[in-house]
Formats: C-alpha cells, structure tokens, sequence
C-alpha cells in the first residue's frame, strides 16, 4: 500500500489545468533526480541560490533570476525591494514604510484576487483606470514622490488595458521600475523572455505550473539590482545589524535545496522540449472530447481559446466550453464529475463547464469524453 492509498486518498484525473489547488503539475524523472540528488548532502544556501540563479539567468538570456517559494512569494519580495531600492538601509522595517516610496500603481482592469500581496511589505495599492480603459494620462497623473513600481499583471488579451510597453516608456521616463506578473504565461516559452526583452525590470513565474517544478517554487527574473535585494529579503538571509542577527520579510517563504535544483533541472528541460508537439497533442485531446460529444448529439458545446483573468491561464491552451443544459448548473456537472470513478476535476466560469487538456495524460482524454456524455445525457 503506498502513502496515497494509506491516507485514503484517490488520484484524479486533471481537466482544469495547472491549478495549485490540485498539485500544479506532476514532475518528470530529470526533475525527481535532481531532488534526490539534494536531499543526500549539505549545501550553503546563500551560494546555492546566487550560482542557480545565475544558471537559470543565462538558460534564459536574461541579467540575473532568483528561485521562490511560488509567483506569489514574487509578488512580495518584488515590491519590498523596490520599496527599498534607494533605501537599503530600512530593508529590515517592513511593513513599517509608509515615510518611503511604497505605493504601487496598479491598472483597474489588471485588478484580481491576488493583487492583494502587493500590500504585505506595506505597500499601498493605487488604482488606477476604470472598468473600460486606462489612458496614458492616467499613469502620468497618478505617479508621485510616493511612488515606488507599476506593477502588470499579464491577463491579455484584454481590450482597454494600457499595453504593456507604454507602461514602461512612462514608468521609466520616471526613473519607476515595472514588475510583470507573468506566473502561468508559458507556454509560449518565448514568454520567459519577452517581457525582459521589453525592459520590464522584474518578472513573475510559477515554476511549479507548465515549466514542471514542485508546485511551490516560483522564479523573478529581471535587473541584477534589485534581485539582489530581492535575494537580501529572501528567507536565507542573516545578516549582523548592530551586533545582532537579524532575518527579514522573506524568511517565511522558505525553499529547500530540493526545490531549488528541481527548478534549475525544470528549466533546463523546459527551454529543450518541442513546443509545438506538445501544443498539438492538447489540440488533438481537446478536439477528440469535442467530437466525441458532437457525435453523441450533446448540444451548447464550443471549443474555444480563453480570454481574461477568468481562466486558468496560458490563453493558448484550447477549452472545451460547455453550457449546462435545462434544469441543470454547472455545480452538479463539476459535482458529478468530481464522485465519478476516477474523480475528475474541470472548471467552471460565468455559469459554464470548462475542459482543459494541458494536464490530460495519454488516453485520459478518453475517459472525461465518456464520464461528460454519461453525465450530459442523464440531464
């Protein structure tokens, strides 16, 4: 009997896409060797985390990366280092910063249930836009002496948002750093590197979702500045201040030398793999389920490619979207998915099921296109 089975749990079968709350990804032999291989010696943390950074950083192409504990973990120690750019010196006084720059702008339109850790360091949000657009003019005119970065988040495509290379045109002509929140934009893999290219100064990735680390590992990427004080703020950290030890924000964010190598051997299969045969082989399950259904006379289904925050993220992963029929919802359609044998977890959105085929091992597409007729023909 193994662990799984012995705390009476059951694999499921995942049609929502690489979701934290259902493990993000599953790793692949490269990525469990390199853990193993941790988790039989010592290493300096501090070193470990300047030397993989720096590996990850030329894989990339990009100045300098430092490996989290989650995009989320990112998120925080981007702001706190931006708060704390001009001034090194308060780095151990988070969240107590509201005598520095710690206002961060953010888009109305980008706002989203985890903007919210922008606030952990003492930051203070300020919002900017409305619920059609955000002009040039906004971004001018919200930008102060208490300013400290424009943070981005990347929910294209959305009509209205102040593209991403105005905000740094004008962010920059301020002498403001932009940090882009990119956590679930790869694929494309070209993505690890866009937005650098563009010059935003610090970027956002969950490791633990398509690129195959453990779940809670994330990475920045961007300006060797200010990873370095994102990597001072990080939760190894131990420094002297008046004789006495101190840690600072990031020392709940904790990474293990075993995610920290899962990460380094994640990445480097990533930029290796064919891109475009992964993406056909989810066309071709998502194309299957939707025939499938087709020939079984289920009406009020699309195949469609996602837009917005309300989907899980890469936009370029087709979705099966299913409207539920009379006399239904798409509570009981996820709860009957969910107590079938095997369990199997989609998503919903504005009322609809949805089917995502980015996690779907071979031949499961199979089983959600049975268990979704069976289901859809009893209602």
């Amino acid at each position: 009997m193994g662990l799984i089975e012995e705390l009476g749990l059951k694999p499921i079968i995942n049609a929502a896409g690489n979701l934290t709350v259902i493990g993000g990804t599953t790793l692949e032999k490269d990525v469990i060797e390199a853990m193993m291989e941790a988790s039989k010696i010592f290493l300096d943390m501090n070193e470990l985390h300047i030397k993989a950074g720096q590996y990850i950083a030329n894989l990339i192409g990009v100045e300098d990366a430092y490996i989290t504990s989650g995009a989320g973990a990112g998120i925080a120690l981007s702001v706190a280092a931006c708060i704390v750019r001009d001034r090194p010196d308060r780095i151990g006084t988070f969240p107590h910063v509201d005598d520095l720059r710690h206002e961060v702008i953010v888009q109305k339109k980008h706002r989203n249930l985890y903007d919210y850790i922008i606030e952990i360091p003492g930051a203070k949000i300020v919002e900017i836009g409305n619920d059609v657009e955000t002009t040039e003019d906004d971004l001018q005119n919200a930008i102060n002496d208490k300013t400290c970065a424009v943070m981005y988040f990347v929910f294209e495509s959305r009509e209205g948002v102040l593209p991403l290379d105005r905000v740094i045109e004008i962010a920059h002509s301020h002498g403001l750093p932009v940090i882009v929140d990119a956590a679930a934009e790869v694929p494309p893999r070209e993505n690890l590197k866009k937005f650098y290219n563009m010059g935003a100064d610090l970027i956002l990735f969950s490791a633990g979702k398509d690129i195959g680390a453990p779940n809670d590992t994330g990475i920045i990427l961007g300006r060797r500045e200010l990873i370095q004080l994102c990597r001072r703020l990080g939760p190894h950290s131990y420094e002297k201040v008046d004789d006495k030890t101190r840690i600072y924000l990031g020392r709940p964010m904790k990474t293990s030398k075993e995610d920290i190598l899962a990460v380094v051997a994640a990445v480097k299969k990533y930029l290796s793999i064919n891109e475009e045969e992964r993406i056909q082989k989810w066309e071709n399950k998502a194309e299957y389920i939707f025939s499938e259904l087709i020939k079984k006379g289920i009406k009020n289904i699309n195949k469609i490619y996602p837009k917005g925050f309300g989907h899980p993220r890469p936009a370029c992963v087709p979705r099966i979207e299913i409207t539920p029929p009379p006399y239904s919802n798409v509570d009981e359609l996820l709860r009957d998915l969910r107590e079938g044998e095997p369990p199997i977890y989609a998503y919903d959105f504005n009322g609809k099921l949805y089917v995502s085929p980015q996690c779907l091992r071979d031949g499961e597409e199979k089983i959600v296109a049975k268990r979704l007729i069976e289901i859809l023909k009893q209602k």
